[in-house]
């Protein structure tokens, strides 16, 4: 009876292993089609504090807030309920769907949260203005002004608005500061409030909350948004599934990306993003490829790996590019941003771990059933976003 016992416990580790191969190829299809989709990015929030009046220049997903779409709960509309309604409003010029976004107002203005100390600041839209997108399936961007009187009480103000209207990228204007007042900027999360910003300019950061948010922006950045750098980091993963090509191959990546991060947050070195993501999708399936033809760590590889995270640092550095980051903030949030960065490449790890390698890593058919199929799929997602982007 052991014979035929053993024999189909072997049988169905096979089969498992055949199914974790598929549920990945799976996974990497599904979500490469979400990357054609309405994905939702952060608002963008530049702060003017006067003497007398607050003003708000906001770059928001102006269709998403209309249609009452939950963007704490989901980063692309399709995974939406209320998809429908987003699409209809899409569809609409932009001259027609400013008309839409002024007849909302009076309930969108209800979900911000503007105070100046203890008194609620009463918001009034001076201006929106939408523009085409680039494609029909990517969102377009609502710029919209927004002002508010302040009492002559000269208490600070605080800027945050509804968790459902999703993260915001706040900046306060250096127009107006004296020397040496440094001005406030933060990635706030869905509900959160920003610290208190004084009429006089003068910023006030809460440091831990902050190095928090940088590090969350950094983390969210890879899971789930980053699926290219999701699919690289599991190129390397797959690549062995013993411990030191792994740490030899993550040391090299994140010492690269975290020294491109840094120079190109400086303006050091600045690379088109048509030049830089098109590489990213080709490393991803140069790293595959490998890993089904040449499967021994060599001091190629690590070069190959360090060479493709300088790329990656270059992609990482759009996000944080977008904030703004002041000089005397610059340390501490792109430590904090690198963090999360780190964060969420070791959280793919261990999920690939405790989901493949720690089951089937020590059977002979590892390799040949898991590794290749998977590599495999990765290659082909990765040569297809290489061709792609260049032809887009």
């Amino acid at each position: 009876m052991a014979g035929p016992v053993s024999g189909r416990v072997l049988t169905l580790a096979r089969a498992a292993a055949r199914s974790s191969a598929t549920i990945l190829a799976v996974l990497i299809v599904i979500c490469a089609g979400a990357a054609h989709a309405h994905e939702m990015s952060p608002a963008i929030v530049d702060a003017e504090v006067g003497p007398d009046r607050l003003r708000l220049t906001m770059i928001v997903q102006g269709e998403a807030m209309v249609a009452g779409v939950d963007l704490a709960a989901i980063t692309d509309t399709n995974n939406s309920p209320l998809a429908d309604a987003y699409d209809r409003l899409r569809a609409l010029s932009p001259t027609e769907f400013e008309e839409r976004f002024r007849n909302a107002w009076p309930k969108l203005s209800q979900g911000l949260d503007l105070q100046a100390g203890e008194t609620a600041l009463d918001p009034a839209l001076t201006s929106v203005s939408t523009a085409g997108a680039m494609a029909d399936d990517l969102p377009r961007q609502t710029q919209i002004v927004v002002s508010a009187a302040l009492p002559d009480d000269g208490t600070d103000v605080t800027v945050g608005w509804a968790s459902r209207f999703g993260p915001m990228i706040l900046r306060q204007s250096v127009d107006g500061l004296a020397e040496g007042q440094d001005p406030y900027s933060a990635f706030l999360g869905p509900g959160q409030v920003s610290e208190p910003m004084p009429r006089d300019g003068t910023a006030v950061v809460g440091g831990l909350r902050s190095f928090g948010n940088y590090i969350w922006l950094g983390f969210t950045h890879i899971l789930p948004k980053g699926l290219d750098h999701i699919l690289f980091v599991l190129g390397l993963f797959f690549f062995s599934r013993h411990l030191k090509p792994l740490f030899f191959q993550v040391t090299s990546f994140t010492v690269a990306h975290t020294l491109t991060l840094a120079l190109a947050t400086l303006g050091i070195v600045s690379v088109p993003s048509a030049v830089v993501e098109p590489l990213i999708a080709a490393s991803i399936a140069f790293v595959a490829i490998e890993n089904i033809l040449r499967p021994q760590l060599s001091r190629l590889r690590i070069a190959v790996v360090f060479a493709f995270g300088l790329l990656h640092g270059l992609g990482f550095a759009s996000v944080l590019g977008e904030i703004g980051l002041s000089p005397a903030h610059f340390i501490a949030s792109l430590i904090a941003f690198n963090i999360g960065v780190e964060l969420g490449q070791l959280t793919v790890i261990l999920l690939g771990f405790l989901t493949v390698s720690i089951w089937f890593g020590n059977k002979p058919w590892y390799r040949t059933r898991v590794v290749i199929p998977a590599s495999a799929m990765i290659g082909l997602m990765g040569a297809w976003w290489a061709v792609e982007r260049v032809i887009l």
